[in-house]
């Protein structure tokens, strides 16, 4: 399957990009906006696509069967970045999807997004342009899976995690097992058209999203 990473040069973007490589079943399309990182993306195994999430987007999509929603504005940059990428970046892209007949969409969200008001003020602007995204993506009629993991980190995947609906409880999980997590979610019938939290845990990846509801 073709898939278009959109946030290819970010921490999670690339881990994405470089699975999918690895992986033998896609082909990862890397979109990124600085020309300068297309050897990057040529390394670590995708095919480098040049767009701009705060411009139009289309002729990106339409190379893709299926789009991977990994990008974010950043911690450093204020609500009005996050506004226009995190939130109608993924507008864009979403509505380029449904235009060019895209198979599946996977956002990557954020625990959260579901009560931003109740998170840390200095998060509630970022949890609230990721529920509006995530809400746009489940009434545009794609079919989608939104995943939410909690805090991310850099550590050495396992290949373990714990998925639910709700988890309830607050923690962390390595970029490497959400970018599989994501890439499990392309082709696997039980998280279409769901939204699920991950944290890290004692369950195999395939083995656990058999049963997010």
């Amino acid at each position: 399957m073709k898939v278009l990473v959109v946030g290819a040069n970010g921490k999670t973007g690339k881990l994405i990009v470089e699975q999918l490589a690895k992986s033998g079943e896609h082909e990862p399309y890397a979109m990124i906006r600085n020309p300068k990182q297309e050897e990057d993306m040529k390394q670590i195994g995708g095919h480098p696509v040049l767009a701009d999430l705060e411009e139009d987007v289309s002729s990106a999509v339409q190379q893709a069967e299926a789009i991977i929603f990994a990008a974010g504005s950043g911690s450093k940059t204020g609500p009005d970045k996050t506004i226009s990428v995190d939130q109608e970046g993924a507008k864009r892209v979403i509505d380029s999807a449904k235009a060019h007949g895209i198979q599946h969409f996977v956002m990557l969200s954020s625990m959260g997004t579901d009560n931003p008001e109740q998170g840390p003020d200095s998060m509630q602007h970022y949890f609230r342009a990721k529920a509006i995204a995530d809400e746009y993506l489940q009434n545009s009629e794609l079919s989608y899976t939104i995943v939410r993991p909690g805090r991310l980190t850099d550590d050495k995947g396992n290949g373990k995690i714990q998925a639910s609906h709700h988890l309830n409880k607050s923690g962390s999980i390595p970029r490497e097992d959400v970018a599989a997590v994501l890439i499990a979610s392309l082709t696997k019938n039980e998280t279409k058209n769901k939204s699920f939290e991950i944290l890290s845990g004692n369950e195999e990846i395939n083995d656990a999203l058999k049963f997010v509801y």
